[in-house]
């Protein structure tokens, strides 16, 4: 069997880099998490109207699934294409371009399992984007500022969401397929360009001949093996968990429509004004947060408190049903996943297991950090169906402490982690220390 080795990438200067990476990732993400939060919901109840909360659970776990193969498969493809055009930029096209065609068909349809279909599509294939824009972080960013770069990516998505929310205010008046258009253009014309400002090319590689590899090693290429990376996984469950306990802002336009009787209009602007106000919340902490951290060389302290303070503003959507609670708990909310999000990408760069597979690795991670987003809707109906909006609200506050706790397995800032972990425990044990 072949084996490629990589002999490193073409290296973007820092500014150019992080310009490009924001550019791009933010017009990819108005595109998909637009629909995932408003023009989805809406588009299921103009279709199916008498049972659009159960519908769209389903319409949500479909995406949800190829969410979780998407980032990962696109990331191992990602790895491994060696053309002149440049790994992270073909599918930094490509990946966005599917997806938005797809919104195209989302916006035509007249049929559940039309929507059900192009969203499966979509969310794979943003994914593919997503999983080479992320990569470049490992790829290209030096150690010492990947913490800052991180929180400024960390600010990208709730960026998106707000620039996203205005737009569909504005456009109140508009019929759907224009809003469907709008974003799949927006979609496609952001990573056109970032791939421009971004430097890529041909990879350098080798084929070494191996040995038979026998079946586990062989999923050890897929998913780092948890007894020798155990950190990685930890990492991952942690982030999931954490993930799935901020991931109710998915599922606002839902309820706001079905808890508090909002109108489609109300809704949407009721939507758009808590992700205004979780943005400025999270600009407060993010890149202020990933500074702090690498200045400090402590990265879980910050997860710790973050995670804290997230859980505390999930608990107030639950116990109090009205709409100025629910601005005071989207700052605390925002004030938290700020924090969180770019000390976490930040200490992900730094445990993953093969730098060679770092798409691969930062796929499988970002599965964890998207897939709440798609499988919080698909569970909401039967959360909802055990005990009502406070329910729903406390099992999410539920996953966030259990993500609090899956942290301390993690290594921080210079302590020793995987192969080279074990090693040391074996050479202390050696010596009976």
């Amino acid at each position: 069997m072949d084996r490629e080795i990589n002999y490193g990438p073409v290296v973007t200067p820092f500014r150019r880099l992080t310009f490009g990476i924001i550019l791009g990732y933010a017009c990819m993400m108005i595109a998909l998490i637009t629909p995932a939060m408003l023009l989805l919901t809406f588009k299921i109840i103009e279709i199916s109207p008498n049972d659009y909360t159960s519908t769209f659970g389903i319409v949500a776990g479909i995406g949800a699934f190829f969410a979780l193969i998407g980032n990962p498969i696109g990331g191992m493809i990602s790895d491994r294409t060696n053309v002149a055009f440049g790994r992270r930029r073909t599918w930094i096209i490509v990946g966005p371009l599917i997806g938005c065609a797809c919104l195209l068909w989302i916006g035509m349809a007249t049929e559940i399992w039309q929507v059900a279909a192009a969203w499966a599509i979509a969310q794979l294939f943003f994914n593919f984007g997503m999983a080479a824009f992320t990569a470049l972080i490992p790829d290209q960013v030096p150690v010492e500022k990947q913490g800052t770069i991180s929180g400024i990516l960390g600010l990208v998505t709730p960026i998106a969401v707000v620039l996203g929310m205005m737009l569909m205010t504005s456009m109140t008046d508009s019929a759907s397929m224009t809003k469907w258009g709008l974003l799949s253009i927006i979609g496609i014309i952001g990573p056109i360009i970032s791939s421009f400002l971004i430097k890529d090319g041909k990879h350098t590689v080798e084929k070494v001949k191996s040995a038979h590899i026998p079946f586990v090693k062989k999923l050890g290429t897929i998913y780092p093996s948890p007894r020798k990376y155990p950190e990685f996984t930890w990492a991952i469950v942690s982030k999931f968990l954490l993930m799935m306990g901020s991931s109710g802002s998915v599922y606002l336009a839902v309820m706001l429509v079905n808890r508090l009787g909002y109108s489609e209009a109300k809704a949407t602007s009721g939507v758009a004004m808590l992700q205004m106000i979780s943005l400025v919340a999270m600009a407060l902490t993010s890149v202020l947060g990933g500074m702090l951290s690498d200045k400090a060389k402590k990265q879980k302290p910050f997860l710790y408190g973050s995670g804290v303070i997230v859980m505390i503003g999930a608990l107030i959507f639950a116990f109090i049903p009205n709409y100025s609670a629910f601005v005071i708990a989207t700052v605390i909310k925002g004030l938290g996943t700020g924090c969180f999000s770019a000390v976490d990408m930040a200490l992900v760069a730094r445990i993953l297991p093969r730098k060679e597979d770092s798409a691969k690795d930062f796929g499988l991670m970002n599965v964890a950090n998207t897939l709440p987003q798609s499988i919080v809707p698909a569970i909401a109906p039967l959360l909802l169906g055990i005990g009502g909006w406070t329910f729903f609200y406390i099992a999410l506050a539920a996953c966030l402490l259990a993500g609090i706790l899956a942290t301390r397995p993690l290594p921080e800032i210079g302590e020793p982690f995987g192969p080279e972990k074990q090693h040391l425990s074996a050479a202390l044990e050696s010596k009976g220390i």
